[in-house]
């Protein structure tokens, strides 16, 4: 059973979708440790969670304290489920659920926040469903900088499998880095001036 970490809706239930449906949530470890590092920043942030799955980054953002967050998933029971983790936990009302491909042009989501976000969190998929390897962070890194998606201090974390190889777009510099097992989150911020 997943539960809410911390916040005001801290132990509260998030609904999940069967193993079958090939969804792994953030660890709670995992994410305690993301919120951890995040304490600075996440109250009245504007959020993006990338690759939403059923929520669970995007709803601890909310109960800690985010302004708003706008979940953008490809898939309708991800979409579904989200949205009712949303009503449950009475948070339609400070977020948008975006059925979208994040692996095509993003820049749409400038009408959800026309000044940008201030965090915005990716948790792609590391194998598909036949257990191939994917590699979907350089190409989203790419989509969020085209699509300017970042406030002026804005941040982007990228959860990825520990041997995905990719570069960092040059707008773009790596200031932190964690290694939980076989999964790396890398901490990203626009480069000054």
């Amino acid at each position: 059973m997943i539960r809410i970490i911390a916040g005001t809706k801290k132990n509260r239930r998030i609904l999940s979708l069967p193993f079958s449906h090939h969804v792994k949530p953030i660890s709670a470890r995992m994410r305690k440790s993301l919120f951890d590092i995040l304490r600075p920043y996440i109250t009245g942030s504007i959020f993006l969670d990338l690759y939403a799955g059923i929520g669970v980054v995007g709803l601890e953002a909310l109960s800690r304290g985010s302004q708003k967050v706008v979940f953008v998933e490809n898939d309708i029971k991800c979409i579904n489920t989200i949205k009712r983790n949303l009503k449950n936990l009475e948070f339609e009302n400070v977020a948008h659920v975006v059925k979208a491909d994040v692996l095509k042009d993003l820049r749409f989501l400038k009408y959800y926040s026309q000044d940008g976000y201030d965090i915005v969190f990716m948790g792609p998929p590391y194998r598909d469903e036949n257990n191939n390897m994917l590699s979907y962070t350089e190409p989203t890194l790419k989509n969020v900088v085209n699509g300017s998606l970042l406030s002026e201090y804005g941040i982007v974390i990228a959860q990825h499998h520990i041997k995905e190889k990719f570069s960092i777009p040059d707008k773009l510099i790596k200031f932190r880095s964690e290694r939980y097992g076989d999964t790396t989150i890398d901490f990203f911020k626009q480069k000054s001036g």
